[in-house]
């Protein structure tokens, strides 16, 4: 394969294939962020939470059996390689959940509602984009880097796993393995999730789509020539990657972010027309779009203060057990949670 594609092009592919599984799980599947902690605040309803649950739980299992057969080394992730800042997992994540609330969206619901002939989530996928790399290589890096410093290499892997190896003397598959397996029995022990094995069908296969992210970058890494990134699946700077690819790809190349950006698109296009719900939508309240964007801005400059949106901390940092990823899903969850008060039970109304 490698003689015949461009090393790029490879892992593109490899990005396409794992967000066209993520597409059809949002469409079909209903695996949803904000869906979720509403269903769980206001809906009385915990199985999309405990969806997440299993996808998180299988995708940390995943990954340290991966790393046990010797597919990865998860060391080469962003997640582990640079030392963790718990400030700006907390305000980032905070600033991420409110702005996700607001939006209506995470980056990668906007993506799915987009493949669904949402107009209203390109302008949310647009702005939370362009304000991606305005907090990465932009006028706001500069505040970024004033306040939270310009980050380092990390002397030893910032993990919950490798932390735990080390100090009790376990092997690391299994300290990994094992609290993956803990989390994803916490989430599918309920009898009530037994009688619903689409939560189990579509948690396993986000999960396998995280996992298999980490498997085929590494190995291109690995056999490869050009020095590419060991990465999976998140929809911050991704979108905006590739919102400059469209731009200039003449004189740039494809990447796995542009792949799996694309991806979700044709997954959720395909899952709508699946299920019937394709449709052209457009937003007729122009308070409610400035909501949407104003949210969607919120949601650019968090995801890279933590490192992550919601699917690259709540699941692809979760799947490698580091430092931060329990810390910005919380927060995310609570920033969340604050916005969705506001919007429903209106302490504090935004016009």
């Amino acid at each position: 394969m490698l003689d015949t594609l461009s090393e790029p092009a490879i892992v593109a592919w490899i990005g396409l294939a794992g967000g066209v599984v993520l597409g059809l799980a949002a469409r079909i599947g209903r695996f949803c962020t904000l869906g979720a902690l509403e269903d769980l605040f206001y809906g009385d309803s915990s199985e999309r939470v405990r969806m997440w649950g299993i996808a998180i739980g299988l995708s940390i299992a995943g990954s340290f059996a991966a790393q046990a057969l010797g597919w990865i080394d998860l060391t080469n992730s962003i997640y582990l390689s640079a030392a963790w800042n718990p400030w700006a997992s907390v305000a980032g994540g905070l600033t991420f959940g409110y702005g996700m609330a607001l939006a209506g969206n995470c980056g990668y619901g906007a993506l799915a509602r987009l493949g669904g002939g949402d107009i209203r989530a390109f302008i949310i996928v647009l702005v939370m984009g362009i304000f991606a790399y305005m907090t990465i290589a932009g006028p706001l890096a500069y505040m970024r880097i004033w306040i939270f410093g310009g980050g380092s290499a990390a002397p030893t892997p910032p993990s919950i796993a490798f932390a735990l190896s080390d100090q009790l003397g376990l092997s690391l598959t299994w300290v990994g393995m094992g609290l993956g397996f803990c989390i994803f029995a916490l989430a599918a022990v309920r009898r009530p999730i037994w009688q619903h094995l689409k939560t189990l069908f579509w948690g396993g296969l986000v999960a396998g789509a995280i996992v298999s992210g980490w498997i085929g970058t590494q190995w291109i890494a690995t056999h490869g020539f050009e020095e590419l990134p060991v990465v999976t699946h998140t929809f911050s700077a991704p979108i905006g990657e590739s919102l400059i690819y469209l731009m200039s790809a003449s004189g740039n190349s494809v990447s796995f972010a542009t792949g799996s950006v694309l991806g979700v698109l044709i997954g959720a296009f395909l899952g709508s027309i699946f299920k019937g719900h394709f449709r052209w939508e457009a937003c007729d309240d122009a308070r409610e779009l400035r909501r949407q964007i104003f949210g969607a801005a919120l949601m650019g400059v968090g995801s890279v203060l933590a490192l992550g949106c919601s699917v690259g901390q709540g699941l692809s940092a979760f799947s490698t057990l580091a430092y931060g990823a329990p810390v910005t899903l919380i927060c995310i969850m609570i920033g969340a949670a604050i916005g969705l008060r506001q919007l429903i039970q209106g302490f504090h109304q935004i016009d």
